[in-house]
């Protein structure tokens, strides 16, 4: 019986001490506590995407409201397109400057900028570009209404990248919408003025009257892009919007804040895209380049010996003008478009820059350097262009 005893004390024991050494090597989950679940939830409304730093559009909304604005304008009575509007904007820095749309602006007699807690100031023009669409106007706000948002890398975005537009359509402030990243590089015609803006954004995010000059939005809580426009008979939101670049803005905006206007590069020619029935006529294999038609006089492509069309050939009933160079590239950057030239021109160069245009002339392939000026008052080369609706 004593044998027996030590027998069974000896395995009690045993089986001590491994139970011990089981619970040194894998303790016991902690039991959650009430602030622990808290902590957990508040954590999940955070909601970060597989560790990358992208947010949730509730987050986004919270963490980027307060930067947008709602514009109201006056303008003259019999002023175009009437004598009041809406629009949005953003906080571009603690000195109380605001990014919007010119279009917003321009014409107008009195401008008041709306922040989120209904505080309105007065805001003055301190200057804007119709050829990008983009203006600055400023406010005398304290620094507790003031809440600059960050600006992203517009060249860093993709197709199909979820993006979110924040603004005041039809007046109602505060609204979000959502979306991709539809199309990027577009060229945005405009009806009144007859140029083009190059390398626009395109989404599916719903944009309507009263959401220009409000920022688009990646899931990292950055601007990519200001909303100018949509494609529309109706006026109304019908699948495609655009906004311009957020790289656009940062070259634009610090030269609108110190001289109230921004001096583009000018080639001063105008043409028209390679089809393939006008490579047929030209004998050119690929259907790609930008033929130009007018060079204008004394512009810099002028002054650089490129040459416009010279004659007028019929084929098939159709009529085509021929003789003019033909550019296949600009600084080595392949042009399948006049797109491609008009985004090189507004990200890559400056008034006074000099640009290597690769040409076809009478069939051979040459290149010719010229040293790009100041655009004049209207747009010195232009393409065709198809119905947009500037809101």
């Amino acid at each position: 019986m004593a044998k027996s005893t030590a027998i069974i004390s000896g395995l009690l024991g045993v089986i001590i001490v491994l139970i011990a050494y089981s619970i040194l090597l894998n303790p016991p989950t902690q039991i959650p506590t009430i602030d622990t679940i808290t902590q957990t939830t508040k954590n999940a409304g955070v909601a970060q995407d597989q560790g990358d730093g992208k947010i949730t559009l509730i987050e986004l909304f919270e963490r980027t409201e307060e930067g947008v604005v709602r514009i109201n304008v006056q303008r003259p009575p019999d002023y175009p397109r009437g004598p009041s509007g809406i629009g949005s904007g953003f906080v571009y820095d603690h000195s109380g400057h605001i990014i919007t749309n010119a279009h917003v602006v321009e014409g107008a007699e009195r401008v008041t900028v709306t922040f989120l807690d209904g505080r309105s100031y007065k805001a003055g023009i301190v200057g804007y570009d119709t050829f990008t669409d983009l203006a600055v106007v400023k406010v005398n706000a304290t620094g507790d209404s003031l809440y600059p948002l960050d600006l992203g890398d517009s060249s860093s975005l993709r197709v199909g990248e979820p993006i979110a537009a924040i603004g005041n359509p039809f007046g109602l402030s505060g609204s979000m919408t959502s979306g991709i990243v539809s199309a990027l590089g577009r060229l945005l015609p405009t009806q009144e003025r007859g140029f083009q803006i190059p390398d626009i954004i395109q989404t599916d995010a719903a944009i309507n009257p009263g959401n220009s000059g409000g920022p688009l939005l990646n899931l990292y809580g950055q601007v990519v892009g200001v909303n100018t426009a949509i494609q529309s008979e109706s006026g109304e939101f019908s699948g495609v919007g655009f906004a311009v670049p957020s790289n656009t803005i940062k070259k634009i905006v610090p030269q609108l804040i110190q001289e109230s206007q921004y001096h583009h590069p000018w080639m001063g020619i105008s043409g028209m895209d390679i089809d393939p029935d006008l490579a047929d006529v030209l004998g050119i294999q690929d259907a790609r380049g930008f033929l130009i038609i007018n060079v204008l006089e004394d512009g810099p492509a002028q002054k650089a010996g490129l040459r416009g069309t010279t004659e007028t050939v019929e084929v098939d009933g159709a009529r085509y003008q021929i003789g003019g160079d033909v550019i296949l590239s600009v600084d080595g950057k392949t042009v399948r478009k006049i797109d491609d030239i008009l985004i090189h021109l507004q990200r890559e160069k400056s008034i006074g820059d000099e640009m290597a245009v690769q040409i076809l002339r009478d069939g051979k392939v040459t290149e010719v350097i010229i040293t790009l000026a100041e655009r004049p008052g209207t747009n010195g080369i232009t393409a065709n262009s198809s119905n947009s609706t500037q809101k």
